[in-house]
């Protein structure tokens, strides 16, 4: 796949694919003899984690260190391993202030619904 299909594909700019190889986010593309970068699955894998990534919250350095464990070979196992646990704490540390915004956030619906109904605003449960 051309970088324009796998841009149109992923709904992610061609700029954002370039730097994400850039910087090492995902490894290096494989390219045509005349130097265009070629899509393979592989590749779109690795795209794909990094869209997952990073629409999760995942530092780029986090992404860039994982690439770097994966190229050195089946000796970072444990570290890649680590690596993604500590990720996994974070994201569940995330959720658990997001639902406890979200439980704020429904009560306050709650009682503004009730002062719709009743005309009266109060915070207390009834």
């Amino acid at each position: 796949m051309t970088i324009k299909e796998v841009s149109e594909k992923y709904h992610i700019s061609q700029d954002t694919l370039r730097y994400y190889e850039r910087i090492g986010m995902i490894p290096a593309v494989s390219r045509t003899a005349g130097g265009i970068r070629d899509y393979q699955e592989k590749d779109l894998n690795w795209v794909e984690l990094a869209i997952c990534m990073r629409s999760a919250g995942l530092p780029i350095e986090a992404m860039i260190e994982y690439v770097k464990l994966y190229q050195m070979g089946d000796s970072t196992f444990a570290a890649r391993l680590q690596l993604l646990q500590e990720q996994r704490e974070n994201l569940l540390e995330q959720r658990k202030q997001i639902d406890a915004t979200l439980d704020r956030l429904n009560y306050k619906i709650a009682r503004y619904q009730k002062a719709i109904e009743t005309g009266k605003l109060t915070w207390e449960e009834t």
